[in-house]
């Protein structure tokens, strides 16, 4: 049969496409399609290379037959509705379907008459079987007559037609209609990408043995892109290391190349070309931001019909933003480069100011540095607080990478702070210093707000990395001034910066051993992350502020670090359940944010192991402690304090395993390489770790010169003197030592436990049995609430002894044995060693009653709270707590609290 213009019919068109020999079986895509010919319609839509022939061909010669063989008909470009028609029914002719000979034949290429498409759509209905056409490429010719043509015929063949449509566009049928009635199946591009299984299976069929991380990325780079990753894989074949292509490979150096030129810029009219070629520089693009880039006003229709048509170009969540196929983009880059030297940088600096004018930040900065407009990236940076973002979140990585090529030379305050920023990120010390110099040569009192605070903030992470807490202090002083000079909604747009100066502040407090300023800042710190998923969300689309569309990524980090270092805080004042508690929500943080293992710190694993040592579960501390380890060996350097505090706890468990050598050993190597010198406070708490160290071994002179080495007024250091002068049979130096510690009021719960069992080794030496008795139930009463227990096993056979001897149940209130308000023993010593033991003495009664509120405050007091913990329950100011305590001391006769504590416990007012 010949064509209207008397053209032979082309019997390639009516022949389904042989199925490739590397085919990867995708057995869900061929059921829903065996499930979609049920109905009268099934679209298969995507762009060039999607896989859509060949699923279909596949499906068609898979004896998946539903009710008859399949009929194929390849629909070409220069199809005219009549010359289509023509070639549908020879196709039916040529699979055996019988049409009525009344039907007829088209006699013009033109088109048909509608008398013609009754005949047919009635032949179609007489069938005994209904018919299933394929028409491949549909897309290519579709004039409106040919599609309102095959609409008529389709609705009308009742049941007798079914089609399967493959189509790089949406279709002129009117799909919205057989969406509406439910008799429509469609696979899309989404259906058709390829999975990691698919890449898998496609890679055998290649003979290519690539690991999970390569297909991962292979996947990633082509978005599963089926003629993306079958051209790789080719490229493989000849290739001598597939891992390594996969990594290196440039899509404008290979056949991806030529296949997307070919298929899809070059089948574009030259507007469009010229469009696709000036928004390939943004990695996403806004209608209004490709007429800035092509100076014209079509973009919105333009890129609405690129999408519509799948020519590598998607819309953004149903947004007014598209995105390129990240391997199409590449491959125009390349193109543009050729075909316009010079535009490129241009079009970058472009989209840089039509960003920044629609308060995109981050992708404004890239776009700027980019275009090597290095004032204009570095000045947005610097005025909008976002310098923090160097330092913390998704976009750090990209930031600093974007920075790298900043040159030292670039004139202005703000390329010269961004560059000491990126300097102090790799901690390349020297570098920041000089670009810091230059900076500062920029800046001066008449400088903008947002500068100076720049220069503070970077000031307070180089303090933190060289160890310096003066210039520290200053630093953040300055920066929490400047803060109060720049508006309140700039300021709540960037928490990080105050987050980061917190974290940094405590850290470097912490590492100075000043505890109770580090718990201040770190405690701010904290509250400066705020809550995960408290912030507003965004409109869809691309966030104004960063390309990542999550706002809290920036505080993740601080947050994890401000945690790490308020845990350690904790833990060296003794309070191990708030220490176990930060440390765990640190640990919790780093892994809901999925902190790569390069950010992370140990520091969390270090607390708890120094939580469960103090609790004498030694294989826990173990446990915790090479987890701390690992993950110091892939993460960032360790702080000062956690490398200290990890080194003491290492120690400790190797003198508790009963190998003092190794517990020196460990002592004499906590700095990881290029780490900042030890300050006073490092240094002493690794003298006083050695000192126990020698100790355990028996060696109290070496633990008097090891503390010698280190001299510092400490109550630590003046705990360690007292232990290594009793160990070396001089009570009476080691009394005075103790004596010479300051009230438990500004004593840790280390430290004040340490210092009871001290006190009762001394009496017990001197024969006062009572004394003894009665400092030891002190240290065991400090320590129950925290479940403090190795100070004890590492007090020695004495303490187990004693307290077997010393301590009993104390009767409670109301039993026959117990104490009745109002008693009272003849003395501290006797009173607690009578509580005690359930001997109690009488005596007078206190001269004086206690208020309800100096009750509650010493009932708080029991609980080992602290001043400020007890004005927080009681919801008094701290200095209101400390006037009722000077009353309880006065009442009962006591100095200290706890001695109120236990003396009120022998009259039973507790």
């Amino acid at each position: 049969m010949a064509r209207p213009q008397s053209d032979p019919m082309l019997t390639a068109r009516f022949t389904a496409p042989a199925v490739p020999k590397t085919l990867v079986h995708r057995p869900e895509l061929l059921r829903r399609l065996t499930a979609g010919v049920r109905g009268p319609l099934t679209l298969i839509n995507g762009p060039a290379g999607s896989g859509k022939t060949v699923l279909t061909a596949h499906w068609a010669a898979a004896g998946r037959r539903a009710p008859r063989p399949p009929v194929w008909l390849t629909v070409e470009p220069d199809d005219a509705p009549g010359v289509f028609w023509a070639y549908v029914l020879e196709a039916l002719h040529r699979g055996g379907v019988e049409i009525p000979a009344a039907v007829g034949r088209p006699t013009r290429a033109e088109g048909v008459t509608q008398s013609f498409l009754v005949r047919l759509a009635a032949g179609l209905a007489e069938s005994a079987q209904p018919v299933v056409l394929v028409l491949d490429q549909f897309d290519t010719a579709q004039p409106p007559a040919m599609t309102e043509g095959l609409d008529f015929v389709l609705r009308h063949a009742a049941g007798g037609l079914r089609i399967v449509l493959t189509s790089r566009t949406d279709s002129l049928l009117p799909l919205h209609r057989y969406r509406a009635a439910g008799e429509i199946a469609e696979i899309r591009h989404a259906d058709l990408r390829f999975t990691h299984a698919d890449a898998e299976a496609l890679l055998g069929e290649h003979r290519l043995d690539l690991s999970q991380d390569g297909i991962r990325l292979l996947v990633q780079r082509t978005e599963g892109w089926a003629a993306g990753v079958r051209l790789c894989a080719l490229a493989m074949q000849r290739s001598p290391d597939p891992e390594a292509f996969v990594r290196q490979f440039a899509a404008d150096r290979t056949t991806i190349a030529d296949y997307l030129l070919g298929e899809v810029l070059d089948a574009q009219p030259p507007d469009t070309q010229d469009l696709l070629l000036r928004v390939c520089v943004t990695d996403r693009v806004h209608p209004d931001l490709a007429d800035a880039l092509t100076g014209r006003d079509d973009a919105a229709r333009t890129l609405a019909g690129l999408a519509r048509d799948n020519a590598f170009l998607e819309q953004v969540d149903a947004s007014a933003w598209y995105r390129l196929h990240p391997l199409f983009a590449e491959v125009l880059r390349a193109h543009l480069r050729q075909r316009h030297p010079g535009l490129e940088q241009q079009l970058h600096g472009r989209a840089a100011r039509w960003l920044a004018g629609t308060d995109r930040l981050t992708e404004a900065v890239f776009q700027g540095a980019a275009a090597g407009d290095w004032p204009f990236a570095a000045g947005q940076l610097v005025d909008a607080l976002a310098i923090g973002r160097l330092f913390t979140g998704l976009e750090a990585e990209q930031l600093n990478r974007a920075f790298a090529p900043l040159p030292a030379e670039a004139e202005g305050a703000a390329p010269a702070l961004v560059g000491a920023a990126a300097r102090l990120v790799v901690q390349d010390l020297p570098g920041y210093e000089d670009a810091v110099r230059r900076a500062d040569c920029h800046l001066g009192p008449g400088s903008g707000a947002a500068a100076r605070l720049s220069r503070a903030f970077l000031g307070v992470l180089a303090g933190r990395a060289t160890g310096d807490p003066a210039a520290t202090e200053r630093a953040a002083a300055e920066a929490e001034r400047v803060l109060g000079e720049l508006p309140a909604p700039l300021v709540a747009a960037h928490p990080e910066i105050r987050a980061l100066v917190l974290a940094g502040l405590g850290a470097v407090r912490l590492g100075a051993g000043r505890l109770d300023g580090a718990h201040s800042a770190l405690t701010a710190a904290v509250e400066a992350c705020g809550e995960p998923g408290t912030r507003p969300g965004t409109e869809p689309g691309p966030a104004p502020d960063t390309i990542s569309g999550t706002e809290l990524a920036p505080l993740y980090p601080p947050l994890c670090d401000a945690l790490g270092s308020l845990a350690l805080t904790e833990l060296m004042r003794g309070r191990l359940r708030q220490a176990a508690a930060h440390a765990r929500a640190c640990l919790a943080v780093a892994e809901q944010s999925a902190l790569p293992p390069e950010r992370r710190s140990g520091t969390g694993h270090v607390v708890l192991a120094g939580v469960a040592l103090e609790q004498d579960d030694l294989p826990a501390a173990r446990s915790h402690l090479d987890l701390a380890t690992a993950t110091a060996a892939a993460g960032p350097r360790p702080e000062p304090a956690v490398a200290v505090a990890a080194a003491v706890i290492g120690a400790r468990i190797a003198a508790a395993d009963g190998d003092g050598e190794a517990a020196l050993a460990v002592l004499a190597r906590p700095w990881p390489p290029g780490a900042a010198p030890a300050g006073a406070w490092a240094t002493d708490e690794l003298a006083v770790a050695a000192s126990a160290a020698h100790l355990a071994r028996g060696d109290a002179a070496a633990a008097l010169r090891a503390l010698d080495t280190a001299p510092s007024g400490r109550p630590e250091h003046a705990l360690a003197r007292a232990r290594a002068l009793m160990a070396a049979g001089r009570a009476e130096p080691a009394a005075r030592e103790l004596a010479a510690l300051p009230a438990d009021d500004g004593l840790t719960l280390p430290v004040r436990v340490g210092a009871c069992l001290l006190r009762a080794r001394i009496a017990a030496a001197d024969g006062d049995t009572a004394e003894a008795h009665r400092r030891l139930a002190e240290a065991v009463e400090l320590a129950r609430p925290e479940e403090v227990r190795r100070p004890f096993a590492e007090g020695g056979p004495w303490v187990r002894r004693t307290l077997r001897e010393a301590i009993r149940p104390v009767p409670a209130l109301g039993s026959p044995a117990g104490r009745q308000p109002g008693s009272r023993t003849g003395s501290p010593a006797e009173g607690q060693a009578g509580s005690r033991t359930g001997s109690p003495a009488e005596g007078p009664p206190p001269v004086e009653a206690l208020s309800a509120r100096e009750t509650d405050v010493l009932r708080q007091a029991a609980r080992m709270f602290s001043t400020e913990e007890i004005a927080a329950e009681l919801y008094v100011s701290a200095n209101t707590v400390k006037t009722h305590l000077k009353s309880i001391y006065r009442k009962l006769g006591v100095t200290r609290r706890s001695d109120a504590v236990h003396r009120a416990q022998d009259l039973g007012l507790l």
